[in-house]
């Protein structure tokens, strides 16, 4: 699966979540698109909000402080024209219907926040763009997250979208996430659902980020702020900013270059001293021709000539066809 050039069954997709830590400010926010690009992002995300179809109308402060972090969707165009020319993909969450409808024609994937994994009507409209999705499962379970996937499943089938693409990321939705409740291992339960899997990660820190692809996430999704002490807002203190992002894509390269393709096979180093280090057949006393073979006849020792002290018991019991003094290493020619 490709997203922002990034084939994620080879290599990590890396996306800073801006998220709203630009607080309104449009100028900042094309600046942090430059620094999360700098900083080795794939992708640098905001969310897009329509404050009155998110919370109440009672909600007074609250509805104030989103309208004062909403862009228009001329500058949320003018973002993903930036994050282009800085050679990043352009990804925003969208909290409405609306918003999937002015993202749609400009962004490569959707990825739907944890607050709104149920929210049947949001993701079945997400599902309809055909596009690749990617879902946190913060406040979920794994049958919640069961449910999550057979909604998009339902709605590909129903609109004949035969190619749709979901992500499941591992998330924990509190902020700060204590590392006690980081509960990483849920990665390896979110495998079994059959779809990929990543990480959105809130803990403090990146160790949480860089240890996740150890498990095996193959996108990770980092808040990123410029400052952590920018405000009070709170998702700037558990951001990376940009040296944390620069030091979480360098842990992440080398991360996947110790984890490897994840087959269990003989590695070329170890095939360099492969003879050296494994043990051989030799004779632990001279041997004539038309001995039988017995356990006693024979000592294991490095290096390795010919056949593996595995394969021995298929030689006891034979006769030699000539004959070994005490010390010589064994061959599958010395039998008939």
């Amino acid at each position: 699966m490709n997203i922002c050039n990034v084939n994620i069954e080879k290599d990590v997709l890396l996306i800073a979540e801006i998220g709203n830590n630009h607080e309104g400010d449009i100028v900042l926010a094309h600046e942090m698109i430059a620094a999360a690009a700098e900083a080795g992002a794939h992708v640098a995300k905001f969310q897009t909000i329509t404050p009155e179809h998110l919370v109440t109308a009672d909600q007074v402060d609250r509805l104030a402080q989103l309208k004062g972090f909403c862009f228009s969707p001329d500058q949320i165009y003018e973002l993903s024209k930036t994050a282009k020319r800085h050679g990043v993909g352009f990804m925003s969450t969208p909290f409405s219907k609306t918003a999937v409808d002015v993202l749609d024609p400009i962004v490569p994937a959707f990825k739907i926040a944890s607050s709104d994994n149920d929210y049947l009507p949001l993701l079945q409209h997400v599902a309809r763009t055909g596009k690749p999705v990617m879902v946190s499962t913060g406040l979920c379970d794994y049958g919640q997250a069961l449910k999550v996937r057979e909604v998009f499943k339902t709605t590909w089938q129903e609109e004949g979208i035969k190619n749709g693409k979901l992500i499941l990321l591992h998330c924990v939705t509190s902020y700060p996430t204590p590392p006690n409740e980081a509960s990483l291992g849920a990665i390896n339960a979110l495998k079994k659902i059959g779809v990929p899997v990543g990480y959105s990660d809130h803990t403090l820190g990146i160790e949480a980020a860089a240890l996740s692809v150890a498990m095996g996430a193959r996108v990770i999704e980092k808040h990123f702020t410029l400052n952590k002490e920018n405000s009070t807002f709170r998702d700037h203190q558990l951001s990376a900013d940009p040296a944390d992002m620069a030091e979480l894509s360098r842990r992440i390269k080398e991360i996947l270059t110790l984890v490897g393709d994840q087959v269990k096979t003989v590695m070329p180093a170890e095939k360099a001293i492969e003879k050296a280090v494994r043990r051989g057949v030799y004779a632990a006393r001279d041997l004539a021709v038309g001995d039988v073979l017995q356990d006693e006849d024979v000592d294991c020792l490095r290096p390795r000539i010919d056949f593996s002290p595995m394969d021995l018991p298929k030689f006891l019991g034979k006769p030699l066809r000539r004959t070994l003094s005490k010390g010589a290493a064994l061959s599958e020619e010395d039998f008939n």
